[in-house]
């Protein structure tokens, strides 16, 4: 991928300014994410499944927000973790997830609005890549400590500058400071593409919601 296309994709992603403009821009890049996201080196898939593997067994109920194409469950599945639920803005990145096997339900829902699942349904959510600039509000946090089981986990990457600039440290520590759920692990800094946007660092979050 050149240079110029490389700045055009990810500008149409992080430059959208409506929901409609950025499932739109998801839609038509859903055939070529998965390429293009190999080509870019990215990592937070695959850093994020150890976390997972670290702290939820394999017989758990799994929520992948904001899945895409399903690059995480591909993961997961590989790892045995079979009951995995997807969901996403896009009904391209859908299309395109259904197809790998991964999931077994998948649905068309957007993180920081009410999600249709029933409270404690899952044991643990990932969230790779979604809460990020232009994307998905920390008031998404609101519904994950819903749906998933006190006691459960929610792995989650973010930006750092995205982390330290929108407001997810703050609502982090909001979570904690009202007994919603606490910071338990967290990767070390790393770049999340490794060919791609060399001044980008991020983690690998680590919560788990209150017993």
């Amino acid at each position: 991928m050149s240079e110029q296309k490389r700045a055009d994709v990810l500008e149409r992603v992080y430059g959208a300014t409506t929901q409609q403009d950025l499932e739109k821009a998801y839609d038509d890049w859903a055939e070529q994410y998965d390429s293009d996201l190999f080509k870019f080196g990215y990592l937070f898939p695959s850093v994020a499944a150890g976390y997972v593997a670290r702290h939820v067994p394999p017989n758990a109920k799994l929520v992948d927000a904001g899945a895409g194409t399903g690059l995480m469950g591909r993961i997961l599945v590989a790892m045995d973790y079979p009951d995995i639920t997807a969901f996403d803005l896009s009904q391209g990145m859908l299309d395109v997830a259904s197809r790998t096997g991964a999931y077994t339900r998948l649905d068309r829902q957007v993180l920081g609005e009410p999600l249709k699942y029933e409270t404690d349904e899952f044991d643990a959510c990932v969230c790779v890549g979604t809460f990020t600039e232009g994307h998905a509000p920390t008031s998404g946090y609101d519904e994950i400590a819903r749906i998933v089981k006190p006691g459960g986990y929610f792995i989650v990457t973010i930006r750092e500058d995205v982390y330290l600039g929108s407001g997810f440290k703050d609502k982090e520590q909001e979570m904690e400071k009202a007994g919603t759920m606490k910071l338990i692990d967290r990767s070390q800094q790393f770049r999340p593409f490794t060919e791609a946007e060399p001044n980008i660092v991020g983690h690998v979050y680590v919560y788990q919601f209150a017993k």
